[in-house]
């Protein structure tokens, strides 16, 4: 299963790394682009891999639930807990509840090490079935 990235995330250089345990590992490579001060990782770009993982987990749900919906943000709330190294940085979401309208992801970041991570967040995402879309629209 593989899914589209956006343009940001793709401009980034944000990949899909792998699967794990059916969701996908996002991998954001240490390039220049994502340089905050010098010797580490931005902190805008952990947050855009952490909300693109999210985003990534919670459309592989919906992709398991037969669902189409738009993704509208209703908050993200990122906690850095270390400084990132230039080296690669992993992040998978895990959907913690999926109702009809909304969805909780929480989703983290790592390096080297899994069990380590470098920042983590929680995401609070408004769900918007495309055929009510269509009904409401028409």
């Amino acid at each position: 299963m593989t899914f589209e990235l956006t343009p940001y995330a793709r401009a980034m250089g944000i990949a899909q790394a792998h699967f794990d345990d059916g969701l996908p590992v996002l991998v954001l490579p240490f390039e220049q682009i994502v340089v905050g001060r010098p010797g580490t990782l931005h902190g805008g770009a952990t947050s855009g891999l952490l909300e693109t993982a999210g985003y990534a987990a919670l459309r592989t749900e919906l992709d398991r639930a037969g669902r189409l919906a738009r993704l509208k943000p209703i908050n993200v709330t990122v906690q850095f807990l270390s400084a990132a190294r230039p080296e690669p940085t992993y992040a998978i979401g895990r959907v913690t509840r999926m109702g009809r309208r909304n969805a909780n992801i929480d989703v983290e970041a790592w390096q080297h090490d899994r069990h380590r991570p470098i920042a983590t967040a929680v995401m609070n995402v408004l769900m918007i079935d495309d055929s009510s879309a269509d009904d409401a629209a028409g």
